[in-house]
Order: C-alpha cells, then structure tokens, then sequence
C-alpha cells in the first residue's frame, strides 16, 4: 500500500467504529468521497510522475513555480501586479469621476484601493498630520505651484496631499520605473492632482511623464521637489524658461544634491536649492534606519536568502552603509566594506568591519550591495569574475552604480525568475542574481518603513514651506542646508510616538553653553 492508501484504511476502520446517527452518515458519506478523490489523484500522480521531465519541461515547471513566487510577493511590487492588461497607460482614455482626464496611471479604477494604502500610511505619520492641522488655517504654500519627482508611495501621497492641504497646486511624477505603486497614482488622480506615473515605465516613458508633468497649457511650476534631480535635469534642458518664475528647488537624494552643486559651481543655477539630504533629521534616520531595516526587507523579498554565515560586500561605509552592515552583521552574515573615505574606513573598522578593496574579495562574495552614489562601482570584468549565484544589487538612487549595460551583451542570456530578480547566465553556465536591474532595492522590490519617511517627507514640507516663504534677497542662487531649527522641530514632532519627555536646560545651564533654552541646540555646520 502507499501512505495514502493506508492513510485511507486507518480512517475508514476508525469511521465504522462510530454511531450512525444522521450527523456521523453526512461525515461517513462526506468523507468517502475525499477518500475517492484521493484515490484518483493517486493514480493520475503515479501516471504523471512515472514519465521523467524533459529540460525544457523541468524548465517550464520551474518557472511557474517562481511566477507563483512573485505572485505571493505582490505587496512587495505592489498590488496592481496582478493585473492582466498590458496596455500602456499612454494608450488608455481614463477619466476619474470628477471627470478630469488630466492624469496618467495604470488603472483609475484602484483608487479605492490606494486610498485604503494611504490611511495606513497616515497612521503612522502623525507628525506630518499634525504639520498639516497646524498649518492648514494659514495656508503657508497658498500660491505655490510644486511639480514633484519622487517615489510614488503612500507614504509620499501623504506629503503630497498634506501639501495640498496648505495650499499648494501639485503635479507629480515618479523618480524610479519601478517603485511607483500603481494604486497609490490611482488614488492621487481620482482626488484631482494630476499623476503621470506607474510601475514598470520603460525609459521612454520616464521622461514622458516628465514632461507631461511639466509642460502643461496654462499651469508653470513655480517649486520644484526633486529626488534625483532628473526633474530639474529636464526643466533645464527643456523649459528653462520655468526658473524665471521659480522660487526655490529642494532635492532629497545624494544624486541630485550633488548635481545641484555642480550646477552652482558652474554658475549655472538659477534659482535657491534646499539641500535635504544632507540634513540632520535625513541624514541619521532615513538614511541608516531605514535602510537598516529594508535592505533586508528587500533581499528576502526577492530572493529568500539566509544570511547567517554568508559572505557580504557592501561598497560604501556612509549612513546607508552603516544601516545595511548593522543589519546584515545582526542576522550573522560576514560583513567586509569598500571605502575611499579614511574616516569612514575607519569607523567601519572600529565597528567590526575589515575594509577591502572589492578586487581582493569578489571572488568569495555571495551578495554583493553599492550604496555610494557613485558610478562604475561594480564592473563587468568584476561581474565576470563573481562566483555562481552571487546577489547583486543597490541600495543607492540611481542605476549608475552596476554596469549593467555591459551585461546587455550578445553571449549572456538574461532570465527573468521573478519580478525585479533577473538571472544573467555566462556562456560556462554560472548565474549571477541581478535585483530590480541595478536600481535602488528596497523602493523597487519591497516596501519602507512609513515612521521614516515621515521624518524625511515633513523635513521637505518645511524645506518648501520656507524657501516659498523667505524674503526676497534671503536666499541667493546657490545650496543651501535646512535651518538647524527646523531640523530641531521635525525629530520633536516624532517625540511623543515614543512617549519621550525631554528636560530643559535652566537659564543658568543655557547661559554656561551660550544656548537659547528652546534651541537650536547644535551649530549649523553639524551634520
């Protein structure tokens, strides 16, 4: 007998020794006909598995194995993946039920439920909320008209909306083809603020939403959020125009604020920029703590990897860095670190970590992560050189840390296994794990800690607030750091979410530090 067949025997001796009352009949007669089914699905198995699969067979098997994967992980991708149309959205008419057709998203229709995401999302941004009810009487961005590339996440649609609540006309378009959640655009589109956004955008695409967002009849932005700077890439080479009337730009991400400098540099910056990055409240919490945690968020998410024991290179020892090696080195993974920066090689160094050169080490990785911001950190002749079934990927903003155009090549073969994790195959048969085709890992293939972003996105709602603000002649045509005040005021917002009760320094106390009892408590140059 096999197991089931026994399984079915023992059962049935147990069933006869019961009463046979009417329930226990409509169980007996139930049961039998589970009994028969299992007797069935025995013989077609034993029919089925009795022919060994073929390659191409065990191939096929395999793939829907990993489809069913990726369809478990659909909140990682978000939840419009499932969808069936394949449509682009530049080919759909849509119209939300204002009756507004000015907006481009995967599926109107998801707007119910994007905006469940959002009031998710809220709940755990109570500072930002409060921001908003604070402010929402005096409407401070009354007048402002803010064009804004960024993730399209719930977590951004709460900023959007708060900047609405204080004024602002918005029109807004995603930083990354693949993190936009298509339900979020959707829920953004049907309130009005028109979206040109959705998940999976080719680069064409991309900056056709830019424009879009950018070059509409009767509207010109006035305010500029970037992450990036693709955004204010794209107004400069297309409608320079704009920063005739533009008041200020405020850029998030290490990318953009560097080609900020290098545009003020070269006098060539038109209009004051707000340096969010590298503020205090970006600076020490999105940046470590939230990719402490969504690195490996992403990485399971994708690939199910243990880390215990596994050997780790992350390229970059700057606050991303740290938040990766932290959370890398807790779950027992063998953390080595690339560095340019004496100062950040040697904190890694105090902190546990050898610090290598990436050719010295790249042989024996099994995951490999950038995280400086730079280009060409990883190269093809290093990617040639990675063992079977290294993990590649980047937790920096743009796609310019990998050369992945080299693996775009006539004799590798790309494999698509799940969504964002691609098997690029050498002629000899070795796989190395591309994730989200070398684009930044957590926004692409998994989600953030919305608490975090709540720091980041009320830092830019000031940053905004005060740069549309400020007197004229405050602020020139150059970069500037958010105010150390507002910083201050951003983490006190957070404070009570953790019950926290800071002491007061006595005026004697305040006079021996030569502070202001109620701050700023730090220099601005402290970073």
């Amino acid at each position: 007998m096999t197991p089931s067949e026994w399984i079915c025997h023992i059962l049935r001796l147990i069933l006869a020794h019961k009463s046979t009352n009417r329930t226990n009949f409509t169980l007996t007669t139930a049961f039998n006909s589970v009994v028969s089914y299992i007797q069935f699905a025995n013989t077609e198995d034993k029919q089925e598995f009795s022919k060994y699969p073929t390659k191409a067979g065990r191939r096929s098997l395999s793939r829907s194995i990993s489809q069913s994967s990726t369809d478990s992980y659909s909140s990682a991708a978000s939840y419009s993946d499932s969808s069936d149309d394949e449509t682009s959205p530049r080919d759909k008419a849509q119209v939300n039920t204002q009756g507004s057709s000015d907006f481009c998203v995967k599926n109107i229709k998801q707007a119910e439920f994007g905006r469940r995401e959002i009031e998710i999302a809220e709940q755990d941004m109570s500072a930002l909320i409060s921001l908003r009810k604070r402010a929402q009487g005096e409407k401070p961005l009354a007048g402002a008209k803010i064009v804004g590339c960024t993730h399209i996440t719930a977590q951004t649609a709460v900023l959007i909306e708060t900047l609405v609540a204080l004024g602002a006309q918005c029109r807004w378009t995603a930083c990354n083809i693949y993190s936009t959640q298509n339900e979020v655009a959707a829920a953004l589109a049907e309130t009005g603020i028109p979206v040109f956004a959705w998940k999976g955008e080719s680069e064409d695409d991309f900056w056709w939403c830019i424009d879009h967002c950018v070059n509409t009849e009767g509207w010109q932005p006035n305010m500029i959020l970037d992450d990036g700077g693709d955004l204010t890439h794209w107004v400069y080479k297309k409608y320079p125009s704009v920063f005739k009337k533009a008041q200020g730009i405020v850029e998030e991400s290490v990318t953009g604020v560097h080609r900020l400098y290098q545009l003020s540099k070269a006098g060539k910056l038109c209009v004051p920029a707000m340096n969010v990055n590298d503020s205090v409240t970006k600076q020490k919490f999105d940046n470590l703590y939230c990719c402490r945690e969504s690195i490996l968020d992403g990485l399971k998410r994708t690939t199910d990897v243990m880390f215990g024991g596994k050997q780790v290179v992350v390229c970059g020892y700057g606050e991303v860095g740290k938040g990766c090696c932290t959370a890398l080195k807790a779950l027992g993974a063998i953390v080595c670190i690339t560095e340019i920066d004496p100062i950040c090689a040697l904190q890694a160094c105090m902190d546990g970590f050898r610090v290598v050169k990436l050719n010295e080490v790249i042989r024996q990785m099994d995951v490999v992560i950038t995280c400086t911001g730079n280009k060409n950190v990883v190269t093809r002749e290093q990617l040639d050189r990675m063992k079977n079934g290294c993990i590649v990927c980047n937790m920096g903003h743009s796609n310019t840390e990998i050369d992945v155009a080299s693996l775009r090549s006539p004799e590798l073969t790309w494999e698509r296994v799940r969504s964002q994790v691609d098997h690029i195959i050498w002629p000899d048969g070795k796989r190395v794990v591309l994730l989200a085709e070398g684009r930044l890992l957590n926004l692409s293939c998994s989600t953030v800690p919305t608490f975090v972003l709540s720091i980041t996105a009320t830092t830019q709602a000031l940053a905004l607030i005060e740069l549309f603000n400020a007197p004229e002649g405050r602020y020139k045509q150059d970069v500037y750091l958010l105010p150390k005040k507002m910083d201050e005021y951003v983490a006190s917002l957070h404070l009570p979410n953790f019950d926290a009760h800071l002491t007061e320094l006595s005026d004697e106390q305040a006079k021996y530090m030569g502070l202001n009892k109620n701050g700023p408590f730090k220099p601005n140059y402290y970073r």
